[in-house]
């Protein structure tokens, strides 16, 4: 039996197997592995692909919109550079938050997000950049062309969280948020980003 060129026979790897996007990095693919109402901390498995359950959120507290990853993206020494208080990156792809005004409550979906921003997080020394987006083509954002047109309070619940996801009860977290930053920073990032992925796993 024969397939289209756009079918996938087996199911891709949503690392590797998905694409970022034609119009990386002012617009990007996200695959999703979390969303506001989950006290459960799920990961995509690497080998796999298929989502795991890594741990239970540590704390009450909740992220506060979608998050996922950006696919074919890898946090290595081109990231890490842009991070100069990091001593590497943290080898993962690159982690995205991403602002629906209609509730999406279910993980494992890809969806297109378009960069506002980002996060300069280090975790344990490593380059940990967040980068943060609306969803494309939502209208209640469309105004939204940087982290200035999100309320503060938005802001401030994802500067918390990643403060505090780690964090356990009586404990410290090894976490530093650094700084916010805008959507033109952000888009080099997931460029150094692509960079490092393509010298980690090739074209």
């Amino acid at each position: 039996m024969s397939f289209p060129k756009t079918f996938y026979r087996w199911r891709p790897h949503p690392w590797h197997g998905l694409d970022i996007g034609r119009k990386a990095p002012d617009v990007v693919n996200a695959y999703i592995e979390m969303t506001p109402f989950d006290a459960v901390k799920y990961e995509v498995d690497k080998a796999t692909g298929y989502l795991r359950v890594d741990r239970p959120q540590l704390t009450s507290s909740m992220p506060p919109t979608l998050y996922g990853f950006v696919p074919r993206t890898y946090c290595g020494a081109r990231v890490q550079a842009m991070s100069p208080s990091s001593v590497k990156g943290d080898g993962d792809p690159l982690d995205i938050c991403v602002i629906s005004e209609r509730p999406i409550n279910r993980g494992e979906v890809i969806l297109r997000a378009r960069v506002i921003g980002g996060v300069q997080m280090i975790d344990c020394g490593e380059a940990d950049d967040k980068i943060i987006a609306v969803l494309h083509e939502d209208r209640f954002w469309s105004h939204a062309k940087s982290l200035d047109d999100i309320p503060e309070a938005l802001i401030d619940r994802l500067q918390h969280y990643f403060e505090t996801y780690k964090l356990t009860p009586g404990g410290e977290a090894n976490v530093k948020v650094l700084e916010m930053y805008g959507p033109e920073r952000a888009k080099e990032v997931i460029k150094a980003s692509q960079a490092d992925y393509d010298e980690m796993f090739g074209e």
